[in-house]
């Protein structure tokens, strides 16, 4: 197993274990707190989530992560800037309290802003020694702290709501999960006072690379979280509530595959750029390898997505079918979005990421203002066209410096929509018999993972998909990996 195989699978660990815990806890929560109540939250989240863009790759991870040769002084001087700012955005958070929840109309925003604005005191602590543990490659590490802080979180939040603290419960364990993650890297690092003394040595190369790699993040965040924010204040906070359980749902890909990949790929992509290796060739590899899991998820939530929010959210959740249905269909777009930025910061060119989204976010976040005024389920609908347009403008600024042709690209996935077409028969005819009540949902549901699983892999033999043998590799190198892996565990 390769050092980039073996930190994939450390880093699979990590996000697995803290989608298992975000699932039970949302499952828990869905049933303690209300639609609306989960909607204050919703709107804390993205307020912080934008705020936190802003600096969390401002000379932060991107930065310690791609640069060839990194020096004390270098990660002295990232933490600096990321402290200054961090301290910065608390400040300006605590201070928008009362603003924005006069704005909002909602007097309970304040509270969930203020205590949300001590997450930011933390995070260039936290933020500076993740990097480098990535930049190490030490995932097993990470994964252990991860989901450590992880659990701390989700105990809080579910103690706090069944204790009546309403929507800040997930609040409040938010601050746990993080003080938590701080503690236990703070405890770890060797020399951590020497390491994280404050030094602006190096301020210029970090405010250089930090200002497209923190305006590219913050661009995408927001269009990413514009929904809850314009529908909490142009519809209601049940609205915003709904669309964002939606939203949970429908990101799953996300928090089971992208973001197991997304510590590992700039890493990997910088290593292999080093020896030489050909970045078309990756990169064509990669959005077929991704397309063959992407697709086939998708489609299975869309078509199972009735059994699915029944039995983890609850049956008072059912309308938000629709919105889970259009949401994926529109996803499907976003196949190669985790390739986007590490491939152009890998050619050197980390300003036409943000050009990139300079031309696509702007358009695409007026559509959804637009959408808000006519209902949820049009902002949903918005993304047919939002999500799309995204993509292929990323795509044509990789292939500027690639020089991909279409037909490349084409060609390139033509194997996964196969794989995508022999999954979804399956699966088509499961919910058809769920949803006319001949199957019960859990049993339609567990005969759909079944048959969708049989369909994946019968699409990938018969076109002798390259994941295949993808597949059959890791599953040989976690066997021989595993037992390793338990016998250090034990001692």
């Amino acid at each position: 197993m390769t050092s980039v195989q073996r930190s994939i699978l450390l880093s699979a660990a990590d996000r697995y274990g803290g989608v298992i815990l975000i699932f039970f806890a949302t499952a828990v929560l869905s049933r303690l707190l209300s639609p609306a109540e989960f909607g204050v939250f919703a709107v804390v989240n993205a307020i912080a989530a934008v705020l936190t863009a802003s600096f969390q790759e401002f000379g932060g991870a991107n930065y310690l992560i791609q640069k060839d040769e990194l020096s004390s002084e270098d990660v002295r001087s990232a933490f600096t800037v990321t402290l200054g700012i961090s301290l910065g955005i608390a400040g300006l958070l605590f201070a928008l309290g009362g603003p924005l929840s006069h704005w909002y109309a909602e007097h309970e925003l304040k509270r969930g802003l203020e205590v949300t604005s001590l997450n930011f005191l933390l995070a260039p602590f936290s933020g500076t020694i993740s990097a480098l543990l990535r930049r190490e490659l030490k995932f097993g590490a990470l994964a252990t702290y991860n989901l450590a802080s992880s659990a701390g979180g989700v105990v809080v939040s579910i103690g706090l709501a069944m204790a009546g603290f309403s929507y800040m419960a997930p609040i409040w364990g938010g601050v746990a999960g993080s003080i938590i993650l701080t503690a236990m890297l703070l405890a770890r690092q060797q020399g951590v006072g020497a390491l994280l003394r404050p030094s602006l040595s190096g301020y210029r190369e970090v405010v250089s690379f930090g200002l497209y790699s923190s305006g590219v993040s913050v661009i995408n965040v927001f269009y990413n979280l514009a929904p809850q924010l314009f529908l909490g204040k142009i519809l209601d906070f049940m609205s915003l509530g709904l669309y964002s359980r939606a939203i949970n749902l429908t990101q799953m890909f996300d928090k089971l595959v992208s973001r197991v990949l997304d510590p590992v790929i700039m890493p990997a992509i910088v290593e292999r750029r080093k020896a030489g290796e050909d970045l078309k060739t990756i990169y064509l590899n990669s959005i077929g390898l991704l397309s063959a899991v992407q697709w086939p998820f998708m489609i299975f939530i869309a078509l199972m997505a009735e059994p699915i929010i029944s039995i983890w959210l609850g049956q008072s959740w059912l309308e938000i079918v629709p919105l889970v249905r259009l949401l994926c269909i529109a996803s499907m777009a976003l196949f190669a979005a985790c390739l986007s930025y590490p491939m152009l910061v890998a050619v050197g060119s980390v300003r036409d990421a943000l050009i990139s989204s300079m031309i696509s976010v702007p358009p695409s976040v007026l559509v959804v203002l637009g959408a808000s005024f006519f209902g949820v389920q049009a902002v949903a609908a918005s993304t047919l066209l939002t999500l799309p347009f995204q993509a292929a403008v990323a795509i044509y600024f990789i292939g500027r410096h690639l020089r991909l042709r279409l037909a490349e690209v084409a060609l390139a996935l033509m194997k996964s929509s196969i794989v995508a077409a022999t999954t979804a028969t399956g699966v088509a005819g499961c919910a058809a018999l769920t949803t006319a009540g001949v199957l019960s949902s859990p049993f339609g549901l567990a005969l759909s993972l079944s048959v969708g699983a049989l369909g994946w892999w019968l699409g990938l033999a018969l076109t002798n998909h390259p994941l295949l043998h993808h597949v059959h590799r890791t599953a040989a190198g976690l066997a021989r990996f595993a037992p390793r892996l338990l016998s250090r565990s034990a001692l």
